[in-house]
């Protein structure tokens, strides 16, 4: 449904991104975590204004918008964390935003978004409403700009912003670089984005059980599809039924394997969150812990974690943190 693209994604716009989004927020904090003895440096994107990394790639791409576009808006598709860095970037830029949204979507995230002035327009997910199809028509009735969750090229570098600064905090600590990033993945277009701004690093998405389309499709060496029968997960962020070639393209080169994780091994992920870094993070958020604490990848001397939101509700986190869910 989108529009062909005008260029492909870069390390330079990475850099780029990465100096536009330093002038607005602060670094989100990296924070150590023993792992059977063994540290590893946790990179807390739940604590961005809106809970999760998608601020990102939503102000590197609203910001690139030229004089025409502006005025005509935008449309983002989301299951909550992308709509609300779309909802964020909008408003302070004075743009108007509209988010397809899935009917089951999280209240807490659908809320949000609606709070940060967006309007709302929800797609029966549970029944197999198309989302591309919805997002296009409002697109081409509103003459709007679409905002891709993942396969958009200012989208992608925004979102490996996150590399430059974790080089920058390793760096300062006197660490060297990164050898290796585990981060969650839904589309790829996070893990496109780290790919393009860690090239020294082994990048390796984690995906939850059922939805690892990316993982097979780098076992395969082509894009595969989740199937049409994929269980239910808790990780609705991380629920992108396919990714696209722009970001194919870079993950085949640099991504060695992909991995999944399960819904026990994810709220235990949040567990450990909360009880050793004091952190609340939602199911999708934790997969590349999860991945890590289950022991599904060898740890490198520099290894990183990305934990990408926080974006759950209380009652939710409770039964987590109670093991009662």
């Amino acid at each position: 449904m989108t529009k062909p693209l005008i260029r492909k994604p870069s390390a330079e716009g990475v850099a780029l991104a990465a100096r536009k989004i330093a002038e607005i927020l602060p670094p989100t904090p990296l924070l150590p975590l023993d792992v059977d003895g063994q540290t590893v440096w946790c990179k807390a994107e739940c604590l961005q204004p809106i809970g999760a990394f998608k601020i990102r790639g939503a102000w590197h791409r609203l910001t690139a918008l030229s004089d025409e576009e502006r005025p005509r808006g935008v449309v983002g598709v989301s299951s909550g964390n992308h709509a609300q860095g779309v909802a964020w970037a909008a408003r302070r830029l004075g743009i108007a935003a509209t988010i397809v949204m899935p009917n089951d979507a999280p209240e807490v995230k659908l809320a949000n978004t609606r709070a940060l002035g967006a309007e709302v327009v929800l797609y029966d997910r549970p029944g197999g409403e198309d989302r591309d199809e919805v997002a296009e028509r409002v697109r081409d009735e509103r003459g709007a700009t679409l905002v891709h969750a993942f396969a958009d090229p200012w989208v992608i570098e925004g979102q490996g912003s996150i590399g430059i600064e974790i080089a920058q905090q390793m760096a300062a600590r006197g660490l060297g670089q990164p050898d290796l990033i585990v981060t969650p993945c839904g589309g790829g277009g996070l893990t496109a984005g780290l790919a393009l701004s860690a090239p020294d690093a082994a990048v390796v998405p984690v995906e939850p059980e059922g939805w690892d389309d990316i993982r097979r499709s780098l076992a395969d060496g082509e894009i595969r599809r989740v199937a049409a029968d994929a269980p239910p997960t808790p990780c609705d962020a991380l629920q992108t039924p396919e990714t696209r070639t722009i970001n194919f393209e870079i993950l085949r080169e640099r991504c060695p394997f992909g991995l999944f994780v399960t819904p026990a091994e994810v709220h235990a992920a949040q567990r450990l969150a909360f009880e050793k870094l004091r952190l609340v993070l939602e199911p999708g958020g934790a997969a590349a812990l999860a991945a890590v604490l289950a022991g599904k990848v060898d740890l490198a001397p520099r290894t990183a974690v990305i934990l990408t939101g926080g974006n759950t509700d209380a009652a939710a986190f409770a039964r987590v943190l109670t093991g009662s869910n």
